[in-house]
């Protein structure tokens, strides 16, 4: 392809690229403001995106790991708590939505198309074994059919007993990465830890089925409910009902049922609202998604601060570039060279001073991803779009901001251009 006055496209495009990097080199200082500022815009998006993906692909494994029709009975929900202006009184508000208790689990767990359901509840509290102590660790309690419900598996030991659980017997099942801080290397099966001060056998190791909260994730517990409600400090009222159905009922099906069933129980009218939520995955993944649309507003706002920073970058540096060469243009224009190909020689300058900035970002945002994805649970994954989306941006920047300086190049007279010392 050829632009006019002969020029092939591949020449002038090699031109702008090295007068580019001309420009770099005799201009270091406002190069490498512009270049930080695309780089960083760059690096955003790379970085958040692939967090953001990462913890999708998490999400989206645990609730397919849990099973699609997994069930979450709440008291309350609505994407993020959200009252209403004039609801000043707000213990009035949550005595409209009752405690779920242990025995509307073990009502719903009679229902025609309940295969099983537990109860869960979770506080924060402290473990440890000898000398060896860990602050602050999730402590979970359940039923006995707690992992039936929630997938996952045993790697060691076993779970707990109905008759365990019915005696109030102090028994534990941790997870990897507790059994690693606490008795490192050692089988932790039978041995005896203390919790929140009361002494514990541990009786399995169990694993979690998300990938994320593997052995490389936080620290974890469970014991028996009724045992949890005595030992544990806890904020009561935010017990969760977790219920898989039958093979061969919908989730439809389960959910009507559920609902109907506790309507009955809390004795409400039929003009009344629910007074609890029900959760199904695809409502989990919606609400994600919905929390993560605000994140990518976020990621837009502050790379297009980055962007801007790069693109002002840009106009100082080609206003320099055309004053520089005035005379040169002229000489270009006086041999026949044509407004456009001055214009488009001085935007593949613009724009290959932004991609340098983008490629710095890509790396930059790549190196953050690989951080993420090794010294954090969240598998950072950098998505192929993000990669397009930054070099485009980054291009776009350039050819923007150097529209205003190019085009003043390619509009110079030549007889001035000449005469210009």
């Amino acid at each position: 392809m050829k632009l006019s006055g002969g020029s092939t496209l591949s020449h002038r495009l090699y031109e702008g690229v090295a007068m580019a990097l001309e420009s770099v080199r005799a201009n270091r200082l406002r190069a490498a403001l512009t270049i930080l500022g695309v780089a960083i815009g760059a690096m955003v998006v790379i970085a958040m995106a692939a967090t953001l993906t990462g913890i999708h692909h998490t999400v989206s494994s645990i609730i397919e790991r849990t099973g699609p029709k997994t069930l979450f009975v709440v008291r309350f929900f609505r994407e993020g708590l959200a009252v209403d202006a004039d609801e000043i009184d707000r213990s009035t508000f949550w005595e409209r939505f009752p405690h779920l208790t242990a025995a509307e689990a073990d009502q719903l767990r009679r229902l025609p198309s309940i295969e099983d359901a537990t109860v869960r509840e979770v506080a924060p509290g402290s473990v440890s074994y000898g000398n060896e102590r860990v602050p602050q660790i999730a402590i979970g309690g359940l039923n006995p059919s707690w992992i039936k419900v929630l997938g996952g598996e045993m790697r060691a030991g076993r779970n707990w007993t109905a008759i365990e659980e019915a005696s109030g017997a102090h028994v534990a099942v941790i997870n990897p990465k507790l059994s690693s801080l606490l008795f490192n290397g050692l089988d932790p099966v039978g041995r005896k830890v203390r919790i929140e001060g009361q002494p514990f056998t541990v009786v399995g190791v169990y694993s979690d089925p998300s990938s994320m909260l593997g052995s490389a994730g936080p620290p974890a517990l469970w014991m028996p409910h009724p045992v949890f409600v005595k030992v544990v400090d806890y904020t009561k009222g935010w017990l969760t009902i977790i219920v898989i159905p039958k093979p061969t009922a919908t989730v439809a099906e389960t959910q009507e049922e559920i609902i109907a069933s506790l309507r009955a129980s809390r004795r409400l009218r039929p003009a009344d609202p629910n007074t609890f939520s029900i959760l199904t995955g695809n409502t989990l993944l919606a609400t994600f998604n919905s929390v993560t649309a605000g994140f990518f507003l976020i990621m837009l706002a502050l790379s297009s601060i980055g962007l801007l920073v790069g693109g002002v970058g840009v106009v100082a540096i080609m206003m320099i570039s055309v004053t520089e060469r005035t005379r040169e243009i002229g000489v270009r224009k006086a041999l026949g060279a044509t407004r456009r190909e001055v214009l488009f020689q001085f935007l593949v300058e613009a724009a290959t001073l932004t991609l340098l900035g983008g490629a710095v970002g890509l790396l930059l945002g790549n190196a953050i991803a690989w951080g993420i994805h090794r010294f954090t649970p969240i598998p950072a994954e950098v998505p192929l779009w993000s990669v397009a989306v930054a070099l485009i941006a980054s291009a776009v920047t350039g050819i923007f901001f150097g529209l205003y300086p190019a085009n003043r190049a390619a509009r110079l007279d030549p007889v001035e251009a000449l005469r210009h010392e």
